[in-house]
């Protein structure tokens, strides 16, 4: 956790009963859509809600199963979103809606139970702009459980606070986010030229306006990662390749931490050439050549002890699969943030999100 300006703002507290909108981006999310539209409708609200599906062009029957949950609740309010970019789909949204707290919900995730009466509460304890809580990664099959438990790993993803828990306080971004809309309408709504990444960029410019970003641990949000091997390096890629972007933009006010996955990447790549020099005989194999795989051996065995450990799951397909998805996700995320910091995201679109159908869940 890091505070990037005082939070010397207080964020309005709207009246009692004054009710939440909930916005939407949606993708081809065909095999979960119903899912994550059933956690929303679900919540208990002060006062009136409704749910704004941003709709891209997509290529299942999401369109179909959205129109078919509207036909069937008065809350739910369908837009187009033809550019189908996550910023865009969210701010035609939020302009489309119409109470005073903004809760962004991802077709992707679940909330939890009373998910919404907390975050008001904190919201209005505090006094925060945004109030987020922890993604809690699940799957379905071996290979998207082996994801999951990545993504909720201190070595998968880096450590930050809504992947693996840790103290309420204030936060640099927030996992999906309950806002004031009057703060968000402020600072002028989500960057529709950052296509992955813009949470973090939002919330800095709420921070830089002066207000609290903030991060409760009561809160929680199931997350479905992506299914396949394929999916999961294009997914990666793509994020990284905007945080690379985001870095060049903004520079030291990214966490290190974003900085590990490259340059493991380039430990690899130099271990690489080397190999390749010492085989050739152009080099001779001696200790100076050979310290570039110390690191090397290093992430090997780290890979080893979690994939043995509690975290690489139960059985050897588990310990097989863990020791498949944390390698794909440091080595594809840190290949598409040099490539990012060095000739920026340009038109980087995360493609796992396009395409044919999902397998449909048991």
């Amino acid at each position: 956790m890091q505070e990037d300006a005082p939070g010397h703002r207080d964020a309005p507290v709207p009246a009692a009963g004054s009710g939440v909108s909930f916005v939407m981006p949606v993708l081809n999310e065909a095999d979960y859509l119903e899912r994550a539209v059933r956690t929303v409708l679900a919540q208990q609200v002060d006062g009136p809600s409704e749910l704004v599906l941003a709709l891209g062009p997509s290529t299942d029957d999401t369109d179909e199963i959205a129109r078919r949950l509207a036909d069937a609740d008065a809350r739910i309010v369908l837009v187009d979103n033809p550019g189908a970019d996550i910023p865009k789909g969210l701010n035609l949204a939020i302009r489309a809606s119409r109470h005073p707290t903004i809760v962004r919900v991802d077709a992707h995730s679940e909330l939890s139970p009373g998910y919404v009466t907390t975050a008001m509460a904190t919201l209005a304890r505090t006094r925060a702009a945004n109030v987020g809580g922890v993604m809690k990664a699940d799957g379905h099959t071996p290979f998207q459980r082996a994801v999951a438990r990545a993504y909720n790993s201190p070595v998968g993803l880096g450590g930050g606070a809504y992947h693996s828990g840790g103290r309420a306080g204030i936060a640099e971004s927030a996992y999906l986010g309950v806002m004031r809309r009057s703060v968000l309408e402020e600072v002028g709504l989500f960057d529709e030229s950052i296509r992955r990444g813009e949470d973090w960029e939002l919330n800095l410019r709420i921070r830089r306006a002066g207000y609290r970003v903030w991060f409760d641990p009561a809160l929680s949000v199931t997350y479905w990662p992506r299914e396949s091997w394929v999916r999961l390096v294009r997914q990666f890629h793509a994020t990284g390749a905007w945080r690379g972007e985001l870095v060049r933009r903004y520079g030291r006010r990214n966490s290190l931490r974003f900085f590990a996955p490259p340059t493991l990447v380039v430990a690899v790549l130099l271990a690489i050439v080397v190999g390749v020099l010492q085989l050739a005989r152009i080099l001779k194999l001696d200790a100076l050549a050979s310290v570039v795989y110390v690191p090397i051996l290093a992430y090997l065995a780290l890979l080893g002890v979690v994939s043995a450990g509690r975290e690489g799951g139960q059985g050897w397909r588990d310990r097989l699969w863990t020791l498949v998805v944390l390698p794909t996700m440091h080595l594809a995320w840190g290949a598409g943030f040099l490539a990012g910091v060095l000739a920026g995201a340009g038109g980087t679109v995360d493609t796992s999100r396009l395409g044919s159908r999902n397998t449909p869940l048991p």
